[in-house]
């Protein structure tokens, strides 16, 4: 699991890095692992009521004799603190767990693509 003293260092590594205004909507990427797609995909169903946006459902490339598993990826506009990321990693280890794929991922963070 991501600690809180995790989120707090990275937030530290974004402001003393890229700079990023992190108090504005920044593009959240949320990501779930399991050996069936179709628990993935009907996960990825379930989050786009709740307004995440599907990005990708993918098996990464891997070692040789590896076991071959499934990623899915969805993304959502939000502003978070290190406190309120805690919160929502929370949230989607008990959706996992609750879902029975196997596990949450994590997160990565970027801004907002420039709009025209």
């Amino acid at each position: 699991m991501i600690s809180l003293e995790q989120l707090e260092q990275m937030f530290a590594n974004i402001q003393d890095g890229p700079g990023w205004d992190m108090s504005r909507p920044m593009l959240w990427g949320y990501f779930f692992t399991d050996r069936s797609r179709e628990k993935l995909a009907s996960l990825a169903a379930r989050l786009d009521q709740d307004g995440y946006r599907f990005v990708d459902l993918f098996i990464p490339e891997l070692d040789d004799g590896a076991e071959s598993y499934f990623f899915l990826h969805v993304e959502k506009a939000e502003a978070h603190t290190p406190v309120s990321l805690h919160q929502r990693n929370t949230q989607f280890y008990q959706l996992a767990q609750v879902c029975g794929v196997d596990s949450y991922d994590g997160v990565d963070v970027g801004p907002l693509p420039a709009t025209p």
